[in-house]
Order: C-alpha cells, then sequence, then structure tokens
C-alpha cells in the first residue's frame, strides 16, 4: 500500500479540502497520514477521524513585526528536523500541501528527502507560506483557473478545490429538529470562518429583532462567541461550530452570510445557495477573500459586502437585496461548467503510486 502524507493548518480552511479526499484515496488504495501542529485545529479534526498524526514545531510567517519574528525561524527548524525523521520512517509516496504556514518545514524536508511534493492554493493569489513552498513543489493545483495563469512557470495545473460530498446529501428534517425550526420562514445561515468574526456577530445580533420578523436564522458564531441572553430566542440557532451536522444545517438554508474563504465558496457554488459575502478587511489580511469575492461577484454567483462599509444598516439592506434577487444568483450559479473537482486531483495523485 502506498503511503500519502498530508500537511496544512491553521485554519479548518487548509484541513477540510484534504479530509474532502480521504476517503476516495483510501479506496485507491492509499496509507493516508498527516503532519500538522501541536496544538492547531487540524489535530481535532484529523485525529477524529483516526487518521494517523505527527505533530512538528512551526513558526508563524509574518508580514508585519512581531518579536516571534526573532524566535519561529529556530520553531521551522526544528519543525524540519523532525520532518525529516518521520518522513524517512514512514518513506511516503507524496506529500500534498494544503497550504497555511504549518507545511513548510515539511515541504522543504521532503524536498532534501527527494519526496515529490504537490501543493494546493485555495486562494486566487498564493498566500506567503506558499510562495515559500513553490520552489520546491514538483506541482501546484490550482482553485481558480487565473491563478494556474499566474504560475505557469511553477508547473500549476487548474484542478479546481476538493469538496466533501455530503454536503450535498444532507437530510432537511435532520437539520430543522437540530435548529428547532420549523419550515414557515425562510432561513439564513451565518458564517464567520471556522473561529468566527466579532464584526459580524455584532452586526447580526444587533439587527436580530428585525430578520426574525421575516427569516429564521441559523448563527455559527466561532468558539467563545456565544451569547447566552439569546440562548431561547426563537428563530434564532447559535453554535459555536458544526462538523458532522454541517450537511443538514446546508440542506434546510435559503442563503448564506460568509467570509470568503475558497472552500466556502465552492461549497456555495455546488449547492446553488444565494449569498452575501462579507471577506476579511486588508486590515488583518493580504486581502485573498476580496479578490476571491470579487471573482465570484464578478461572475454573479455572489452579492458583496466589503467589511469596512458594513453596520447595522448596511447588512440589513444586503440581506434584503440577497432575498429579493436570490434566483438571479441562482441563475448564474447554474450556468457555471461542471467539474468533478476531487476526480481530476485523486487521478493525478494516482500518478505517483
Amino acid at each position: 500500500m502506498a503511503t500519502i502524507v498530508f500537511t496544512g493548518g491553521g485554519t479548518a480552511g487548509h484541513v477540510n479540502p484534504a479530509i474532502a479526499l480521504f476517503s476516495d484515496l483510501q479506496k485507491k488504495g492509499w496509507d493516508i497520514r498527516y503532519i500538522g501542529s501541536y496544538n492547531g485545529i487540524e489535530r481535532k479534526l484529523i485525529t477524529d477521524l483516526n487518521i494517523p498524526y505527527y505533530p512538528i514545531s512551526t513558526g508563524k510567517l509574518r508580514r508585519y513585526f512581531d518579536f516571534k519574528n526573532f524566535t519561529d525561524p529556530f520553531r521551522v527548524t526544528r519543525g524540519i528536523l523532525q520532518a525529516r525523521k518521520i518522513l524517512k520512517r514512514i518513506r511516503p509516496k507524496l506529500i500534498f500541501s494544503k497550504g497555511g504556514f504549518v507545511p513548510v518545514p515539511v515541504v522543504i524536508a521532503a524536498k532534501q528527502l527527494k519526496i515529490p511534493i504537490i501543493l494546493h492554493e485555495s486562494d486566487l493569489t498564493p498566500g506567503l507560506a506558499n510562495k515559500i513552498a513553490l520552489r520546491y513543489a514538483d506541482k501546484i493545483f490550482t482553485t481558480f483557473p487565473e491563478t494556474a495563469q499566474y504560475l505557469k512557470k511553477y508547473n500549476a495545473v487548474y484542478t479546481g478545490t476538493p469538496i466533501r460530498q455530503e454536503i450535498l446529501n444532507g437530510d432537511q428534517d435532520s437539520g430543522l429538529k437540530l435548529c428547532g425550526f420549523t419550515k414557515d420562514k425562510p432561513i439564513i445561515m451565518v458564517m464567520g470562518g471556522s473561529s468566527g468574526s466579532k464584526a459580524i456577530n455584532d452586526c447580526v445580533r444587533e439587527i436580530l429583532p428585525e430578520l426574525l420578523t421575516q427569516f429564521q436564522l441559523i448563527h455559527l458564531c466561532g468558539k467563545g462567541h456565544l451569547d447566552n441572553s439569546l440562548e431561547n430566542t426563537k428563530g434564532y440557532a447559535q453554535f459555536e461550530y458544526i462538523n458532522e451536522a454541517m450537511p443538514h444545517v446546508f440542506a434546510i438554508a435559503d442563503m448564506l452570510v460568509a467570509r470568503a474563504g475558497a472552500n466556502t465558496l465552492f461549497e456555495v457554488l455546488q449547492l446553488k445557495l444565494p449569498n452575501l459575502l462579507i471577506p476579511l478587511s486588508k486590515k488583518v489580511s493580504r486581502g485573498d477573500q476580496i479578490e476571491n469575492a470579487q471573482s465570484f461577484k464578478d461572475q454573479g454567483f455572489s452579492l458583496v459586502l466589503q467589511e469596512e462599509d458594513m453596520n447595522p444598516n448596511t447588512l440589513l439592506m444586503n440581506i434584503y437585496d440577497l432575498n429579493e434577487h436570490k434566483n438571479d444568483y441562482i441563475n448564474k450559479m447554474n450556468q457555471a461548467p461542471v467539474s468533478n473537482s476531487n476526480l481530476n486531483i485523486i487521478d493525478a495523485i494516482n500518478q505517483y503510486k
């Protein structure tokens, strides 16, 4: 049985696309292992699936001043040594890196050991970690066709992004039961990313009384962001995070308000779910979500509200606008070319067996 090592972490967005490939790869005879950080979200997500997990030391790559910039290079060096030891022991046929700062030591170690490396870039343009990792990779798979054109010299291939196929098979009755909802009002789902968004949470809760006159609301607010004073509010269901039951929740949602991470966007496209995107501001990111959102807006798939322009009033008006024109967005998404990204990537991986 051939072994493949996945690596990636920092956010759920760097892990879930990898998880989407696991079942089909195992059916093809691959033995899957995972290298991640000691305390990142990836550790729980992977160990919950009973996939062998190997933690290593990692250091975050920053574009801004921080005293950790002086110590993190030592953590990365230690991580390279740890990754070399692990890779020598398990002798994988291939490394598949999903991005974030976690894989950098793994990719460098794999290159030193002459193990083939595939990167997958979720966003329209690569982040700092993948820019570093690119020089070591044999191939890079891209989510957006524009990215493949931009990275031609790095042997880039447009594949799309892996999608959890189970999200398409949710059960409405299970979703309604989980949230305590009925079918008498449309349902809006709000997601602020795997760690939540205080700005979105605060705005949503300020306009909640008005929203609940017309809609029911599922609010994925992030760890530590539950509001206990709203616990028994009729038509409002709040959760820190949903994992296994996510397909059932998607099955009952009529509209989505969310950040603009690439995984969310392409799940939305598969589901044909009308959506309002609120991308992370450049004040706290490199602007990748702004680029992603603009691409979907230009294709007619999404309505976009920049975080700097968001306040309770603009959020409410945009939700009303989305509801009024939701069929237009559905029609546009129905016209999008259909591509089996999972199959594209698995076929490419199987060439390394």
